[in-house]
């Protein structure tokens, strides 16, 4: 009997040119950012690949080849197929893809006015040159210079150039990239092209350096050879092109390509857009691939905020488009593609756009992600080892950090309890449980359990681990992780009938007034602050400290800011709460002077504290006592998740 698929429009192949996608979910292109200053890829990169290969996805696509480094360099350090002994290294990141059925494709870009845009050390960059469309002056005060045509002509045969040495090295397929706001974006807008000679102007002048570049790679690949091609559906920004315009020059190239994506936005103030947050609808931007699907008979790929089959599937269904492309989900999920077609949909971890992965990269050049402990480590724990004899494992604690040690221990064979002081998993997620633009994070702590359950672990609910308890079970491992609990400053009237912890706003029953002072403006603060004056409350947050959200990751915080300013919520820096009376809190400021918020709730975030009485009570209640996530620091979670995974791999 022929299985019936659950996705079978996801399930579907697609042909394009003389390669065959194996279904309808794409990896799109993402950087490997630990690669050396020539710009190899390395076997840790070819590792960061293939696990997208290994789990399923059609096509998986390597970021961000700069095709003129002299000129072009987008970012601090970009790979570069061209380099001296490169080769070998693209070739076996190739290879590593293919050997699991999926397409190869390799992305090749130029950073135009941008180039190196987020080196840390400008040193180097006094020298630089950056060529535009136009002559002109950028945000952080650069001067661009108008690129000469023979700087054209030079970069468009680059294009060729370096498309002829993918293919060599075993690379199926080519992606032009003409988004987001590099190069060839650049000569597409309106708002970066103000030239008037055959490169500017009309729709067909801005066009042109694009259609000659696309014209170029053709004749290097050769007739068949698929290639594809990024756009921004849209600039959404005054000056520049929305999707109408995208369509018109789409329609004038459509036939030099095999596969457009349609991502959007543009570089300065595009992220959120391009990487959309926790704070908008998932799939905010599959009407562009739509609307100019509607229009082509080019197939179209849509990006953005994409990781739920139902949602994919009825994307392709409908004709809104026809491949859906993730990167984001292929962190958190490396295996969704695998899951999605083999009907086990319900085994998906599915990421909560937290944004850990983009920031991660800023700050110290690495690839993490909250949710998924083996990203950037792919090389070393690509596969959970059996262990060698199982052992009785003890987890106390249920949130993030416990249940990743509970499913990982299990996946090991290990005799796994898990015990669970509360009536509900979660820990700390569960605090997000009603909070609008924050379900994602209560839903992981739901997986994570089921998870759990699924690979063997026995979890017994509204059960705290005491030494007692511990005793009886007489576990060969205690993993620790019982979590922290709220920071209540001595203060008069903390203790008010009208007062809230932060992580108990999503509890049933509570009731919160139509003015709200928060104290505390840290991250959690901060999104509180959110929440309430999204549901129309009046919101004043109170900080000690000069900036709101300093503890918030350097991608997120903007977009938090903004959310922040969008609901016009007050907040008084460099304050400190004095005293809660039954109308508001009483503060002061860094010299004294004293004021007055009038509220009818006070909600306190000034943080959270490790439970140490209860680690130091059950310490002595296994030979091998591990402590993991908050209950050791009050931290993240992603720590929690990878001190779990590995508490567990410990064993």
């Amino acid at each position: 009997m022929l299985i019936q698929r659950k996705y079978p429009n996801l399930y579907s192949p697609l042909k394009l040119g003389n390669v065959t996608l194996r279904n309808r979910m794409v990896s799109a292109p993402m950087s490997f950012p630990d690669i050396p200053p020539e710009g190899y890829l390395t076997a840790p990169s070819a590792a960061f690949y293939e696990l997208r290969a290994m789990g399923g996805a059609a096509a998986v696509t390597i970021s961000e080849c700069v095709v003129h480094p002299q000129t072009g360099k987008s970012h601090s350090v970009n790979i570069d197929i061209n380099a001296p002994g490169a080769m070998r290294g693209f070739a076996l990141a190739a290879n590593a893809i293919r050997r699991h059925g999926a397409c190869a494709s390799i992305q090749l870009s130029h950073g135009g006015m941008y180039c190196a845009v987020d080196s840390i050390n400008k040193s180097h960059l006094s020298g630089i040159t950056r060529y535009g469309p136009s002559d002109q002056t950028i945000s952080n005060g650069v001067l661009v210079s108008e690129m000469p045509v023979s700087l054209i002509h030079e970069i468009t045969e680059c294009f060729g150039k370096y498309a002829a040495l993918a293919k060599q090295a075993g690379f199926n397929m080519i992606m032009i990239h003409a988004g987001h706001g590099w190069l060839l974006h650049q000569f597409l807008s309106p708002l970066y092209n103000f030239r008037t000679d055959a490169y500017g102007g009309s729709v067909k002048g801005r066009v042109r350096f694009l259609s000659e570049v696309l014209d170029c790679v053709r004749a290097a690949v050769g007739s068949q050879f698929p290639i594809e091609l990024r756009i921004s559906g849209s600039d959404f920004t005054p000056g520049g092109y929305d999707v109408n315009g995208a369509t018109e020059f789409v329609k004038l190239i459509e036939d030099k390509i095999q596969l457009l994506h349609v991502s959007a936005g543009i570089f300065e103030g595009g992220f959120a857009i391009q990487h959309p947050s926790m704070f908008h609808e998932h799939g905010c931007n599959v009407w562009l691939a739509a609307e100019i699907k509607k229009h082509i008979k080019t197939p179209v790929a849509t990006v953005g905020a994409l990781n739920d089959p139902e949602m994919m599937e009825e994307i392709i269904a409908t004709g809104k488009a026809d491949v859906v492309v993730m990167a984001r989900a292929l962190l958190a999920d490396p295996y969704l593609p695998a899951k999605v077609c083999q009907g086990r949909d319900d085994e998906i971890v599915k990421c909560f756009r937290c944004l850990t992965c983009h920031a991660e990269r800023m700050t110290c050049g690495l690839r993490r992600c909250s949710v998924n402990p083996i990203i950037g480590r792919e090389d070393e724990n690509r596969h959970v080892p059996l262990a060698a004899k199982p052992k009785k494992v003890l987890i106390a604690g249920g949130g993030p950090g416990g249940l990743m040690a509970a499913i990982t221990a299990a996946k090991r064979g290990h005799h796994v309890i898990l015990c669970e002081k509360e009536k509900a998993l979660g820990g700390a997620l569960r605090s997000e449980r009603n909070i609008s633009f924050k379900k994602d994070f209560y839903a992981l702590a739901e997986k994570y359990g089921y998870l759990a359950q699924k690979y063997g672990a026995e979890i017994r609910m509204d059960t705290e681990v005491t030494p007692e308890l511990a005793v009886k079970i007489n576990p060969d491992v205690l993993i620790c992780a019982v979590g922290a609990e709220p920071i209540v400053p001595e203060i008069q009237g903390i203790d008010g009938a009208h007062v809230i912890m932060a992580p108990n706003l999503s509890d049933e029953g509570i009731h919160i007034g139509a003015r709200v002072v928060i104290l505390g403006g840290g991250l959690v603060g901060c999104e509180a602050g959110v929440h309430l004056a999204s549901m129309g409350k009046m919101v004043t947050i109170v900080e000690m400290q000069d900036q709101l959200a300093s503890d918030a990751n350097p991608r997120h915080r903007p977009i938090l800011l903004d959310q922040i300013e969008k609901y016009k919520i007050k907040s008084s820096l460099l304050t400190t709460g004095l005293r809660v009376t039954e109308h508001g809190l009483e503060c002061a400021d860094k010299v004294g002077n004293t004021s007055y918020v009038q509220a009818d709730t006070v909600v306190c975030a000034v943080g959270m504290k490790s439970q140490r009485d209860v680690v130091d009570s059950l310490r002595d209640c296994a030979v091998v006592f591990i402590e993991i996530g908050d209950c050791v620091n009050p931290a993240r979670v992603i720590d929690a998740t990878s001190q779990g995974y590995y508490a567990a791999l410990s064993i």
